[in-house]
């Protein structure tokens, strides 16, 4: 791991372990997203998420209202990923207002954003190829022949995404019921909803 840390704090991308498949981490700059969505083959208009040990590291980005801590703490923790105003308009890659945050369950990856701070958390591959279990084959794929891309070792479960969630004050509403559902994933829509309806 400690090749990946200080790969990834020069600016560089890794890959890192979650509870899902393979993420690919950079400090969220916008000279390491160059790198990223360039190595990902990825469209600029289609954001990324960030991975965080935990909420407090959030904190630095987005407004995290005790209701989101509760709904976080109310499913397995790495299940949801939930899109949250932004304190400040950030780049666009990371969602400008709205920045999509995904607290890790996974070991390595905390320990992982314990020492770094925030990552970026989208899946380690290509655009259009679907995404392997193992981190070291991830960064292989990723790698060129001038730039190896290190990695965190680990095999991932694959199966579902987390479910992502737009949080109401991003959806330009002061009304939780506002909340959207945006992807369906590990965790079923209507158990989100079910919970927010109990909330209001």
């Amino acid at each position: 791991m400690r090749d990946a840390i200080q790969r990834v704090r020069a600016g560089d991308c890794i890959v890192y372990p979650t509870t899902t498949q393979p993420a690919l981490g950079c400090i969220p700059t916008p000279e390491s997203l160059d790198k990223l969505y360039e190595m990902k083959d990825r469209d600029h208009s289609m954001p990324v998420s960030i991975g965080v040990a935990n909420l407090d590291q959030a904190e630095d980005l987005v407004e995290v209202p005790n209701l989101v801590r509760n709904l976080l703490n109310e499913f397995p923790r790495g299940s949801l990923t939930v899109v949250l105003k932004a304190h400040k308009t950030l780049d666009s890659r990371l969602g400008g207002e709205g920045v999509a945050i995904r607290v890790v369950a996974h070991p390595e990856a905390i320990s992982l954003l314990n020492e770094v701070g925030p990552l970026t958390a989208t899946s380690a591959n290509r655009s259009g190829v679907p995404p392997v279990d193992d981190c070291e084959e991830a960064a292989r794929s990723l790698s060129s022949s001038d730039k190896e891309i290190s990695f965190v070792e680990g095999v991932c479960p694959g199966g579902l995404p987390s479910t992502l969630i737009a949080w109401y004050s991003v959806c330009g509403s002061t009304q939780l019921r506002d909340t959207e559902v945006l992807r369906e994933g590990v965790v079923p829509s209507e158990e989100v909803r079910l919970w927010l309806r109990r909330q209001i």
